[in-house]
């Protein structure tokens, strides 16, 4: 086991400890392992399990059933794409779609590099401010697709994968014309 993953696993049984490793108390372990490694680690879970007695199967179902959760690592910049029905009206899916086309990742993913992580919700609550979305902490209202390039820029996105993504276009529309 590497320094890494002893550390990890302090930080998992200090979480544990602090709901005093009892299982009626999972769903906040797993919130503050998910908020401190932005995702739930297969080690942690099968930590948890060993220090509470927590069935693996219950651990899943949580970890599954609800949305904050996620078994895959999560990008350190959260963006969602509100999809809600103002949202939607107000062209939410394009929005969505120069997100994902900017970043080069699916809906529900993150980029390789774990900077960002790209998601579609149904209702962020603010629909007077449609079509919405947020990065990190930011709620911005009023978005539309041709925005998205310099929200990114604006929230850390290199300029270097927009010029290859521009150039990789721009050699695709030559190759059509």
């Amino acid at each position: 086991m590497g320094c890494a993953v002893c550390q990890d696993m302090l930080e998992v049984d200090a979480i544990v400890d602090g709901w005093g490793a009892d299982d009626e108390f999972v769903i906040e372990m797993l919130q503050g392992v998910q908020g401190r490694f932005r995702y739930l680690p297969q080690a942690a879970l099968e930590r948890i399990s060993e220090r509470t007695g927590a069935d693996m199967g219950r651990l899943y179902h949580i970890a599954t059933f609800f949305k904050a959760f996620s078994l895959e690592p999560r990008g350190e910049i959260a963006i969602q794409v509100c999809t809600g029905t103002a949202c939607h009206v107000q062209g939410s899916a394009r929005v969505l779609d120069a997100f994902s086309r900017e970043l080069d990742v699916k809906p529900g993913k993150s980029t390789s590099d774990l900077k960002f992580s790209l998601d579609g919700v149904r209702c962020l609550g603010c629909c007077g401010l449609a079509p919405v979305v947020t990065i990190g902490s930011e709620l911005i209202g009023g978005v539309d697709s041709s925005k998205v390039a310099r929200l990114l820029k604006k929230h850390g996105r290199s300029a270097a994968g927009s010029t290859r993504k521009t150039a990789k276009a721009g050699a695709e529309e030559g190759a059509n014309a």
